[in-house]
């Protein structure tokens, strides 16, 4: 399990629940990653809780809310913090935010994306399924 990181910018306690490293080829030429790199880190880290809660497949099925802070650059050790905020009979919908630590070798944290998506748990079929009792 990855170690909660104590700084004023973090949520306390908090454990990521992805942590990468952008490569230039997740950038444009002036070292800026792409914002779709960025959604698709999201979509990723968000299914991690929603994956646990569901005990199995999810789907997404909406991004309710996205929102660019601050760039990412190459280089940045970025990492996505996780957290379901509500479920539904089939539907889970996670909040996630997503901190840029400068060029990792610096204390400079940063804020840089937040973002709110639903996901559905699916059969075997990819069809709707009611969550498991907790």
């Amino acid at each position: 399990m990855t170690q909660a990181i104590d700084h004023p910018c973090l949520p306390p306690g908090k454990y990521p629940a992805l942590r990468v490293v952008p490569m230039p080829a997740d950038a444009n030429v002036h070292g800026d990653v792409f914002g779709g790199w960025i959604m698709a880190q999201v979509d990723l880290a968000g299914s991690i809780p929603a994956v646990e809660r569901a005990q199995g497949r999810v789907a997404t099925v909406a991004v309710n809310s996205f929102l660019f802070k601050h760039p990412v650059f190459v280089g940045d050790l970025v990492s996505f913090y996780a957290d379901i905020e509500k479920t539904g009979r089939t539907s889970i919908t996670v909040s996630v935010e997503v901190y840029a630590q400068r060029m990792r070798h610096s204390n400079e944290i940063v804020k840089v994306t937040e973002a709110t998506l639903t996901y559905v748990a699916t059969d075997d079929s990819r069809q709707p399924r009611v969550l498991p009792a907790i």
